[in-house]
């Protein structure tokens, strides 16, 4: 048995998710195998190289790899694929574009958002919420699975030894054409990767109560700031910084929930965190139910007083 890991990559360095779906090949049983598809990316080839636990690096290089198009990596996938018995994706948005596509071609059930690996046939994964876990078993010969990274320790980044293999590109599908993107810079740490947060919801009442309250927090902690839902809904907040079940599945070493009454969604994205911490003025707020520490106050007192404190 042996296990293909889709990379996602910048073409010079590896994204963090990619990490954690090396520890869940790993865990599948047999080798790992990394394909790096993308243009001039032979540094990223080289990083996936030095991943502790990796056996080899197939890298598959052509100008219409550049943005990982979901139609020209997944037929890149499919050409290589029948060497393998597992094929993982990371459970992001191009991991998620991509991985239905090749279980479609390959005719197999895809088995998504696993956070555990019971055997090589077996899997565990979130469903109703989080409210429950799905023993998953799967009879195909070759499992396409996206995985949860909150569920899976990154893999060590050094300490591998792969060889780098050259594969043949397949030829450019023509489907679809990258036009350009708008990036945000952030000096904050990304969402997903952070190891502390801080959310703020619906009570902090606008964006400029939202940026006044949760920034100076943040600065002094050094996080990365998060919303619910109903914050984003109402304007306080951007789209890309949403905890929940419709947002980013977040995992950090310490998250702060302020103002979030804990809606079954939002509990969804944050409740791996390692130790979470509620300010809210309602004690039956549902986020108290997982919180670590909770604190029953009024938040536009409490932060202030937390970050004098800091």
């Amino acid at each position: 048995m042996t296990a293909l890991v889709i990379a996602e990559h910048d073409n010079t360095s590896i994204n963090g998710a990619t990490l954690n779906t090396v520890t869940a090949a790993g865990q599948c049983g047999g080798d790992v195998h990394v394909l790096i598809a993308g243009h001039n990316a032979g540094d990223a080839a080289k990083a996936s190289a030095q991943i502790a636990g990796v056996a080899k690096v197939l890298h598959a290089d052509a100008e219409y790899f550049a943005h990982s198009l979901a139609e020209n990596v997944a037929a890149q996938v499919l050409a290589i694929a029948g060497s393998y018995s597992h094929i993982l994706f990371p459970a992001t948005a191009s991991g998620k574009n991509i991985a239905p596509r090749v279980a479609a071609k390959l005719d197999v059930g895809q088995i998504s958002d696993i956070t555990k690996v019971d055997a090589a046939d077996t899997f565990e994964r979130p469903i109703y919420a989080g409210n429950a876990i799905a023993v998953v078993q799967s009879l195909d010969e070759m499992k396409v699975i996206t995985v949860r990274t909150t569920g899976f320790d990154p893999a060590a980044t050094t300490g591998g030894s792969a060889s780098v293999e050259t594969v043949t590109p397949v030829a450019d599908s023509g489907k679809s054409k990258f036009e350009g993107n708008e990036i945000t810079r952030n000096d904050r740490p990304d969402l997903t990767a952070a190891k502390i947060i801080v959310s703020g919801g619906r009570a902090l009442g606008s964006a400029e109560k939202f940026d006044e309250v949760m920034t100076p927090l943040a600065d002094k902690l050094g996080a990365a700031i998060g919303a619910s839902r109903a914050a984003v809904d109402a304007g306080y907040a951007p789209n890309d910084l949403q905890v929940g079940q419709t947002g980013k599945i977040v995992a950090p070493q310490l998250y702060i929930a302020a103002g979030i009454s804990g809606a079954i969604q939002h509990l969804a994205g944050m409740k791996d965190s390692k130790v979470i911490v509620a300010i809210n003025k309602d004690p039956e707020a549902p986020i108290f139910s997982v919180a670590d520490y909770g604190l029953q106050a009024d938040l536009f007192e409490a932060i202030p007083l937390m970050v004098a404190a800091l």
